[in-house]
This record gives structure tokens, C-alpha cells and sequence, in this order.
């Protein structure tokens, strides 16, 4: 637990299911004040809402497309209606489709890029304004993957939007320490969330994920939130322009492993 969390005013953008919602709820467990972005989960995202409110924090749901201007607008507004300050934007709003590149259409491209990176660009800009007004050393942590790193062949626009949201978390980081606001990215490997379960329910599927994961099991969206937590926290003040691979070492080239090559 960290204590100088508590208290505090969280904006999470898919907050609803998997990682988001682990992060809400960890943020909650954290005694925050948190405004619990969702897009069309509307039955699951209240029930995070209790959840919070049993363990001591704070907690609201709020409506939005975050790839608009009005729908990081209006999370704003909830944050300050609600809890009377903003301290941490975690951009964690996020798609992926499959297509092949000579295939993918530009409506899917822009719906991957729109979500992905320009939401991001959205709310930080929203959460940097909002920091620089009130002289909040402030708190940004941008939920990327690990193909910001990794190329993944049939969602190179995936991976184009995650490596774009590292280079753009890190630039900004660059442009606003001198204000002491700290901008990091938390990168996760491959995570047992809903988006995942299929996949991970086919025995062959998971034990080929198994064989690119070092510590050989797949993560918890838990795992991801204890991460954001740490981030969010006065632990970390020094780390800024950071990429955090929460991965169980898949970004470590498992194929050798033993050493060959």
C-alpha cells in the first residue's frame, strides 16, 4: 500500500474490464478518488464502483469516447465536479484487430490509431493543461503493450499506435519534468484478460504464448495494476520517461534462452 495515494484523484480511460478495471480497483484499494472511464460496459463498470467503495476509496463511472475532445472533456469535468482535483491520467484505452497489411482497411487503421494514440494524445494534453493551471506536479502513465517493441506481423497498426504512444510518452516526459510532472509507460505482455480468454482456453494456443514467456505462466491484470500503483506512487518520484514491461520477460528474447544462437 502506498499512503501518500490516498486521498488522491485518478482519471482511468477504459476502465471497465481486464487491465483497466484491475487498475481502477487497485486504485481504489489505494484509498483514491477515482473516475472510471467506460464506453460500453455499463453493468460491470458499477459493479467496480462498489468495489471501491468497500475498500475506502472513491469512485464514479462516467460515459465518453476518449478519441474526442468532448469525451476527455467531460472526464475532466467529472474529476473536478466529483472530487474537486486531478492528480493522475492513466490513458488505458485501448483496440486491436488482425487483418493482413495489404488488406487493412484505413477505417480500421484510423479506429485502432484514433483509440490507441490520438486518445492518448487527448487526455494527456487535457490532464498537462489541467497541471500546468494549478501548479500540480501531476502524474501521466500510458498503457502501451509490449509490441511497442516486439513487431507483430497482421497488426502492424496496433503495434504502429503502441510504438508511437512510447516515443509520445517520452517526449513529453522530456518537455515537462522541469515542472516536476512525470510521464511513464506501462507496457504488459500477454494478459489474462477478457480479450485473451478464448484464445487462452485452446491448450495448444497457450502453450505456444507459454514458450515466448520466460517465467512460463501468463500474467494477471493484477500484476499490471500493482505496477500503475507503484507508479502513481511517491516510490517512484524519481522515474520519469520510463517503459515499465510488465511481460514476464517475453521482451527478452526467449529463443535464447538456452543460449544458443
Amino acid at each position: 500500500m502506498f499512503k501518500d495515494l490516498e486521498g488522491k484523484v485518478a482519471v482511468v480511460t477504459g476502465g471497465s474490464r481486464g487491465i483497466g478495471e484491475a487498475i481502477t480497483l487497485r486504485l481504489g484499494e489505494e484509498k483514491m478518488s477515482v473516475v472510471i472511464n467506460y464506453y460500453g460496459d455499463e453493468d460491470n463498470v458499477h459493479e467496480s464502483v462498489e468495489l471501491i467503495k468497500e475498500k475506502g476509496g472513491k469512485a464514479v463511472a462516467v460515459q465518453a469516447d476518449i478519441s474526442s475532445e468532448e469525451g476527455v472533456d467531460t472526464l475532466l469535468k467529472a474529476a473536478e465536479e466529483n472530487f474537486g482535483s486531478l492528480d493522475l491520467w492513466v490513458n488505458n484505452a485501448g483496440l486491436q484487430s488482425q487483418s493482413p497489411t495489404h488488406e487493412l482497411s484505413l477505417e480500421d487503421w484510423s479506429m485502432i490509431m484514433n483509440v490507441n494514440l490520438t486518445g492518448a494524445f487527448l487526455g494527456s494534453k487535457k490532464a498537462l493543461n489541467y497541471f500546468l493551471e494549478h501548479d500540480i506536479k501531476g502524474n501521466i502513465i500510458n498503457v502501451s503493450s509490449v509490441h511497442d517493441k516486439i513487431p507483430w506481423p497482421t497488426f502492424a497498426h496496433y503495434a504502429a499506435s503502441k510504438g508511437g504512444l512510447k516515443l509520445f510518452s517520452e517526449s513529453i516526459a522530456l518537455e515537462y519534468a522541469h515542472k516536476g510532472i512525470r510521464v511513464n509507460t506501462i507496457s504488459p505482455g500477454a494478459i489474462n484478460t477478457s480479450i485473451n480468454e478464448e484464445k487462452f482456453e485452446v491448450d495448444e494456443a497457450k502453450q505456444q504464448v507459454l514458450t515466448m514467456i520466460p517465467m512460463h505462466y501468463i500474467g494477471k491484470p493484477e500484476e499490471v495494476a500493482a505496477a500503475a500503483a507503484w507508479l502513481s506512487s511517491s516510490e517512484s518520484s524519481y522515474v520519469t520517461g520510463t517503459t515499465l514491461y510488465v511481460d514476464g520477460g517475453m521482451t527478452l528474447y526467449p529463443s535464447f534462452e538456452k543460449g544458443d544462437g
